[in-house]
Formats: structure tokens, sequence, C-alpha cells
């Protein structure tokens, strides 16, 4: 028993879907098996639970960081100040969160963001996204295609800068730049003040970002998730954010 508790327990958010016509909430294996591999304990965070602020900040009294995950759903545009409408839209997931990153903030708890995570921090803390990066001259196409199979989508796609001096370069020392996997049709317009920049590529695009004065805040627009236990760049990434709620931990005494 003592064993299980020496580890941080992660709240990792999920998403909405079906399942044989029933709805359902879920969070792919890929997510829990990387903070398994790296130490730490995933636990599913129900949507529900941002409807009530009480129950939401009691739950995060048990936790020593969160996981924000990838989702083929997007962040409904209202957020960040457009009109237009967004199909694939899961709006509670949107306001779960978006609470989930306030609370991280207050309470200066880790927190891990892949793919719609960073949207996710970047709209929270006040940032803008661009819809169809596709359709954004001087970018290029950032998208999987879905035809392939998933070892393909999930190949290196493109190169990453680093940016020195941050969280990214500390947890990767000496990697100035790296081949990342690319499987998204968003991505950051523009920063809040609160967001650092920790990596882009080549076409400009931000790619990473971290939050200033925070312990540990690292957002990734790629999927490191993605069999993270056998990729020396994944590895280093989930370790600190692991050992990151382990500080938490001992500091709080959780």
């Amino acid at each position: 028993m003592g064993i299980i508790f020496d580890k941080p327990l992660i709240g990792v958010v999920m998403c909405q879907n079906q399942l044989a016509g029933h709805a359902v909430q879920s969070v792919h294996n890929k997510y829990l098996d990387a903070l398994f591999s790296a130490g730490g304990i995933p636990l599913a965070l129900p949507h529900g639970l941002a409807t009530t602020p009480e129950l939401l900040e009691k739950s995060m009294t048990a936790l020593s960081g969160i996981l924000l995950t990838g989702s083929p759903s997007n962040i409904e545009p209202h957020h960040y100040g457009e009109t237009s409408v967004e199909p694939d839209n899961d709006p509670g997931r949107d306001r779960l969160a978006f609470a989930l990153v306030h609370s991280v903030i207050r309470r200066r708890m880790p927190l891990m963001a892949i793919c719609r995570g960073l949207q996710e921090l970047v709209v929270a803390t006040g940032g803008t996204l661009h819809r169809a990066l596709h359709l954004v001259d001087g970018l290029r196409e950032h998208r999987e295609d879905h035809a392939l199979p998933l070892e393909q989508q999930y190949a290196p796609a493109h190169e990453v800068w680093v940016q020195p001096q941050g969280v990214l370069s500390e947890l990767l020392p000496g990697c100035e730049k790296f081949w990342v996997n690319s499987l998204h049709a968003q991505g950051v317009r523009s920063l809040g003040a609160m967001a650092r920049i920790e990596a882009h590529a080549a076409d400009g695009l931000i790619e990473a970002i971290s939050l200033n004065d925070h312990p540990f805040a690292l957002a990734l627009q790629w999927h490191p998730e993605w069999q993270s236990e056998t990729s020396a760049l994944s590895r280093p990434l989930f370790a600190g954010f692991i050992q990151a709620s382990q500080r938490y931990q001992k500091e709080h005494r959780i």
C-alpha cells in the first residue's frame, strides 16, 4: 500500500464520444501508459466536476498533477473571441479543462498538456488559435492522413527548434532541434502574457509553450505519448512532469 501512495496521482481529462449508441467519456490508453511508465498513477476526471466548483477543488486536493490530453474535438471558438460554430466540439471538456488550468495556476500544481491540451492552456491564459492552419498563408500542412496506418500517422513529420533557457531545453539538454509527429488542424495564433514559447516549427508555428513563474507547466503540440516508453525524446518529458508532481506531493504531504 505504501509503495502505491509514494507515486503521484495525476488527474487526466477525458473526451465525450459515443460507443454503441451510448454517451461515454474516455481517454486513450497511450496517455495512461505514458504516465504509468514514468512513475505516476493516472486518474480519469469526469466533465461533471466543472459544474460544481467546490467538488472540483475538493478533488484537486488529492492530486499532484494534471494531464490535458489530445482529442479529435476542438475548443469552441467563442472562448477566444470568434463567433463561428465548431462542429467537432466538446463543451464539457472545454469547461473542465479551463477550470483545471485555473486551479493548477492557483495551486502551482504541475501540468502537462498535449495537442488539444496545449490549445486549452493557450486559450485559458488569454491566447487565441488559428482554426484551420492549412488555410493560413505561410504555414505548412500539420494534419495527419487518416487513410494511413497509425504507425505512419504518428511518424516524425517535421522539425521543431527549442528555445534556450526554457523548460524544454532543461529536460532535453543539448537538443536544439528534433523531429516530431504532427496530427492537428488548429494551432496557436497568439499567446497571453502568462505564456512563454518553448519551441516552434520551421514555418513559425508555436509547437510548445510553458507558463511564466510556474514550477512546471509544459504544453506540446505534438504527441509525445505515442510509444513514449521507447522514445529517447519523450521519456524525459514525462519523467520531468512526474518528478515535478512528486515534489508537489511531498511539499503538500498528499
